[in-house]
């Protein structure tokens, strides 16, 4: 099903009272916990209506831009952006949970605020340019999924006026129209997805994926278990081809008593769940 989300517009303004950095963006998170009983369930976490954006800065040649929200029951999100020469990069992106919102953790057994840090992956950006990107962008690490949607973003504003140059990410085309809010049944989890339409034939695979024996462990006891050859037929303008190498594969996840999560990470931003 779908989920309420709220829309975030961030206009940081300096000393003069002129716009600095500019974000006007929706995101959610999908959180993997353990729950009391040992089990681990996944929960969404959505904004709140209400979003404050206390500690965002400019930023300038020295000093990283930050763009920072807080919402719901102390839970907080937020990302710098540096600066090199003629171009700014997205770096950091930090996320706070607070599992004492029993809202959306009802039987955490880990209480209090969990802290994610990841890289962000994205390309560095001219100057002068605002990044726009209507697709999902998802973003995957320690057990939490972060999806982006309909992005506009600007930092080292010039002469406080967002400009109308864009750059948008691989996912969108010049014509792309905002996507419908993402759902968990259709989320990827890749950095970025695609919304074109499914060629009519499927693209001959170039050679079978090999067979890869992946596995997880409880304690000293093997939980889960999958022999598997793996090969992702992306449906895109240039139809897509992967096959996922178990050489190069790892396996993560945990094992709970009704639950189990594998997740595949191939070292290529390739990321599959099951």
């Amino acid at each position: 099903g779908f989920f309420q989300s709220y829309a975030i517009e961030v206009d940081i303004k300096d000393a003069s009272n002129a716009t600095c950095l500019y974000a006007d963006w929706m995101m959610r998170f999908l959180i993997t916990y353990e729950s009391n009983n040992g089990d681990y369930k996944t929960t969404t976490l959505n904004l709140s209506s209400s979003v404050t954006h206390n500690g965002s800065v400019c930023g300038n040649d020295t000093q990283a831009a930050l763009v920072a929200v807080q919402f719901g029951e102390g839970h907080s999100w937020s990302i710098n952006i540096t600066k090199n020469n003629e171009t700014y990069q997205r770096d950091f992106i930090t996320l706070t949970y607070n599992t004492n919102d029993t809202a959306v953790f009802p039987d955490a057994k880990r209480k209090g605020p969990v802290t994610v840090l990841v890289k962000d992956p994205s390309r560095p950006i001219q100057l002068n340019t605002v990044f726009v990107c209507h697709n999902s962008l998802v973003i995957e690490a320690e057990n939490t999924t972060q999806i982006f949607w309909n992005v506009t973003m600007q930092a080292f504003v010039q002469n406080g006026t967002v400009s109308k140059k864009e750059s948008r990410c691989p996912a969108d085309t010049p014509t792309s129209a905002p996507t419908v809010p993402p759902t968990i049944a259709n989320v990827t989890t890749a950095f970025t997805t695609t919304s074109s339409p499914a060629p009519t034939t499927a693209p001959n695979p170039v050679e079978n994926p090999d067979t890869g024996n992946y596995s997880l462990k409880s304690g000293n006891k093997t939980c889960f278990l999958a022999t598997v050859g793996l090969q992702l037929n992306v449906s895109q303008e240039k139809p897509l081809l992967i096959n996922i190498n178990p050489k190069t594969t790892v396996a993560d996840g945990a094992c709970g008593n009704t639950t189990a999560t594998l997740k595949l990470n191939d070292g290529n931003s390739t990321l599959i769940g099951f």
